[in-house]
């Protein structure tokens, strides 16, 4: 290299080494920025108030009931007079599988129909009750084609095992070689030459062809430079007794698999009821029963609470694994379809119903001529009814002192929380998105440190060469002029 092309070099790499700490030091300030961007936010979700869900403790009061052997009684005025008193009270008694009162969940509108979640609200008590089995199945994270040979349902099934693979061309052009000694220190690479014959590197780094060696002395693998774990960067390679190369990998086998009755249910679907998840696993009949149920249902709701055309979901219940229905009603779904926000959800509080237990309740006005009994502290222990049988007796009963909930305005003040809930939800997850994209951009900025690191370390490696071939022409000009 001449003295002029050297010292053109040498400023070359001097300008593009200038250039990279620049670069360097505009991505340390975009860094910077993102730290103080991601800064900002995480004092954003500092600031933010965690809605507090009720306390029951806030809609609690105090009543007395007795029981009269058959139903329980709570007392709802007790008037003293004239040293009797004037009693009225309710007469109560639960009934089992009835319509009651849920808590309703946000309800979304797409496209004129309603979903919960994931899951679209269906019409109650219609769909079509022939199944549909899928010509497909997914298992393992494969999904293969599913074909009927006679009453059975069946796959091709892959099956992958570890085993012994043959090397491709690619891998045979990518083989790598050691010669192992006695120790680690005695062991060096081996190149191989195109016409077959394996050379060294000596401590210079210049070739030194090995005739001594061949390829049965050698250790053969392939080496991923890509790999994270070390163990499995290295792949071995042997030959088989025909003399060919191979490797270990994931050997695939296929096999006729019969599916059972639990994978043909999960491809199995009903018209009408393909996204109901309490449908899922029934066979026909079930189904058929099912639906008259519904039917069933259908009367109740509309006797308990006006007649419409209803809408229903089933969750699961994690304690008993039961399906648990929950009803909307038509008109209050079409009634409020309009009033949502930017993602379709309905802002209005729409009534849910569900199955459960429902206490009746008969009322008793004005019994007169009633007698209490009162402890030291005031507080009424027993109270004595006149018998309605003309004989002047009374009828005693010791009155129990409980606290209830008043469960309607407990169950608004839950879904005003549950609704500011949501609201904190989506802004905590909008939040914590935009972090993750603030995130990936400082890890892209890092990554291009990291590169404009290593470029400068090979220029500056470079600099040094030229520098020297500088220096030695320097000194050879001077020994020839001298």
């Amino acid at each position: 290299m001449g003295m002029a092309a050297s010292q053109a070099r040498f400023l070359g790499l001097t300008a593009r080494k200038t250039n990279i700490e620049f670069e360097g030091q505009q991505i340390n300030q975009q860094r910077t920025s993102l730290s103080n961007q991601s800064a900002n936010y995480y004092n954003d979700l500092l600031g933010m108030s965690v809605p507090v869900p009720p306390s029951v403790d806030s809609y609690t009061k105090t009543v007395y009931t007795f029981d009269d052997g058959a139903l329980t009684n709570e007392i709802t005025a007790l008037i003293a007079n004239g040293g009797t008193y004037t009693v009225s009270y309710l007469s109560k008694w639960q009934d089992d599988y009835v319509p009651v009162a849920a808590s309703s969940s946000i309800i979304n509108v797409q496209g004129g129909e309603y979903f919960v979640g994931a899951t679209k609200l269906r019409e109650l008590g219609t769909a079509d009750t022939i199944p549909v089995i899928g010509n497909s199945i997914t298992i393992d994270g494969v999904e293969y084609p599913v074909r009927q040979e006679g009453s059975e349902y069946v796959i091709d099934k892959v099956t992958k095992t570890q085993g012994v693979v043959p090397c491709t061309s690619e891998d045979i052009a990518n083989f790598e070689y050691s010669l192992v000694g006695s120790s680690l220190a005695d062991s060096e690479l081996v190149y191989k030459k195109e016409d077959g014959s394996f050379y060294t590197l000596n401590d210079e780094g210049n070739e030194v062809l090995r005739p001594d060696i061949n390829e049965d002395m050698l250790v053969i693998y392939l080496w991923d430079e890509n790999a994270t774990d070390p163990e499995k960067a290295v792949t071995l390679v042997q030959k088989d007794a025909d003399g060919n190369y191979v490797k270990e990998g994931i050997v695939e086998t296929t096999n006729r698999y019969v599916l059972t009755d639990a994978d043909i249910n999960r491809i199995t679907t009903y018209p009408g009821l393909e996204n109901d998840p309490y449908f899922g696993g029934l066979t026909p009949e079930e189904v058929s029963a099912a639906l008259k149920e519904e039917e069933a249902w259908i009367a109740q709701l509309n006797q308990k609470y006006g007649t419409d055309e209803w809408y229903v979901r089933y969750v699961e219940n994690t304690t008993t694994g039961d399906a648990v229905p929950y009803f909307y009603k038509k008109a209050d779904l079409e009634n409020n379809a309009g009033n949502t926000d930017e993602n379709g959800n309905i802002l209005t509080n729409i009534n849910c119903y569900t199955i459960g237990s429902d206490t009746k309740v008969k009322e008793v006005k004005a019994v007169g001529g009633c007698r209490v009994e009162r402890d030291s502290s005031g507080r009424f222990i027993s109270i004595s009814i006149p018998n309605d049988d003309g004989t002047g007796t009374y009828s005693t009963y010791a009155l129990t002192t409980s606290t209830v909930t008043d469960q309607d305005a407990y169950n608004d003040a839950m879904n005003e929380y549950e609704h500011e809930k949501y609201l904190y939800d989506q802004s905590i997850d909008q939040i914590n998105a935009k972090i993750e994209i603030i995130q990936a951009q400082d890890k892209n900025l890092e990554l291009r440190l990291q590169q404009l690191d290593t470029e400068q370390n090979a220029i500056q490696t470079e600099m040094d060469s030229v520098e020297k071939v500088i220096e030695k022409n320097v000194e050879g000009s001077f020994k020839t002029f001298g």
